[in-house]
């Protein structure tokens, strides 16, 4: 007798790991790095709001509580997308 089929994998993507330099993020079979020194966002977020990330698309990833997103592309390759801010004097 075969066993059934197992359900549909719903977590396709999940923080594995937050240390005081960034955070792992394991995005279907693919582990990116967001270093806090790139992503700047995260650095003093609560660990439940970092955990609480969506995948809307397959190249997009949404933290509500944040209301940060981000391309899976910026995360890939961060050099390619510069962080730029403007400070108010």
């Amino acid at each position: 007798m075969k066993s059934a089929a197992l359900g549909l994998n719903t977590s396709l993507v999940e923080v594995t790991n937050i240390s005081r330099h960034g955070f792992w993020l394991l995005l279907e079979d693919e582990e990116l790095f967001l270093s806090f020194a790139d992503f700047p966002w995260f650095r003093d977020a609560a660990v439940g709001k970092i955990l609480n990330v969506e995948l809307p698309s397959l190249n997009h990833l949404y933290w509500p509580e944040l209301d940060v997103d981000l391309a899976v592309e910026s995360i890939r390759h961060p050099e390619k997308f510069p962080l730029v801010s403007q400070l108010n004097a």
